[in-house]
């Protein structure tokens, strides 16, 4: 019998430093521990970035860029701290193989550096310092593949029922964040079945977190992804919900609390 290698990848979605679910983000640690990833996926908005966001200057004249340095940095600060928790359980476990998909969060930092070029150090990858980290990094709207599975933000389709829409409109098999909920579609084509998944997001989803939304009610979920790829690209998926500070994985109780 043939021996069939497998690699095994955690993937996670927008965690929004600093405004990312302490507990969810224990999980997430405590799994990455327990499943030991050959591979980790960051699907973007890694960062909140609110200092970098044009929408709070949407009735207002910014001020001028020496005003808005300070906050800058101090989003850097925040957003790398964040990464270095997930790293230090990555590096720990010995997991080389990272790669990130920007997010449109994210973006703004290029937005900015568009618009002042002089401040190339606020470049998103350069500001969260993917190539010290060991990061292949994908810039906004392109397509990570391993195996049979292709990876993106997830801001390409949208609509209530996305998931199909991503399905319907690429073809193949993807997986993405962006929407913060979990949705899954499947398809059986003429060359196979194909899905695509929303994994939900790890970012904190109190009203006082997000007061944009006005208080009202979202279909938002915590989770991440645990997915094997065989040595012929086919691959398997767990949605690992979290609920509370707590999830199970492989049957065992994690708790983040």
């Amino acid at each position: 019998m043939a021996k069939v290698t497998t690699k095994r990848a955690i993937i996670t979605p927008d965690k929004h430093f600093p405004l990312a679910d302490t507990p969810a983000i224990n999980v997430l640690c405590k799994a990455i521990k327990l499943v030991k990833p050959n591979i980790y996926v960051d699907l973007g908005d890694t960062g909140e970035w609110e200092a970098f966001s044009s929408h709070k200057w949407k009735k207002k004249t910014a001020p001028p860029l020496d005003y808005l340095v300070k906050d800058f940095d101090q989003d850097v600060i925040d957003v790398n701290l964040g990464m270095d928790i997930i790293d230090e359980a990555l590096d720990k476990v010995g997991c080389k193989e990272k790669y990130i998909t920007e997010g449109n969060h994210d973006n703004w930092l290029n937005i900015v550096v568009e618009q002042h070029p002089y401040i190339p150090q606020y470049l998103f990858k350069n500001a969260v310092k993917l190539e010290e980290r060991g990061y292949q990094y994908y810039p906004m709207g392109k397509y990570l593949r391993i195996g049979k599975l292709n990876f993106y933000h997830g801001h390409h389709y949208g609509g209530q029922y996305h998931a199909a829409n991503h399905l319907r409109k690429l073809g193949g098999n993807v997986m993405y964040g962006h929407w913060h909920d979990i949705q899954q579609h499947s398809a059986t084509h003429i060359d196979g079945q194909k899905s695509a998944w929303s994994i939900g997001c790890l970012k904190d989803m109190s009203n006082d977190k997000n007061s944009w939304l006005g208080g009202r009610p979202i279909n938002w979920s915590h989770a991440f992804a645990i997915v094997d790829f065989f040595d012929d690209g086919i691959f398997t998926v767990d949605v690992v919900q979290i609920i509370n500070g707590k999830a199970t994985v492989w049957g065992e109780l994690i708790n983040g609390n």
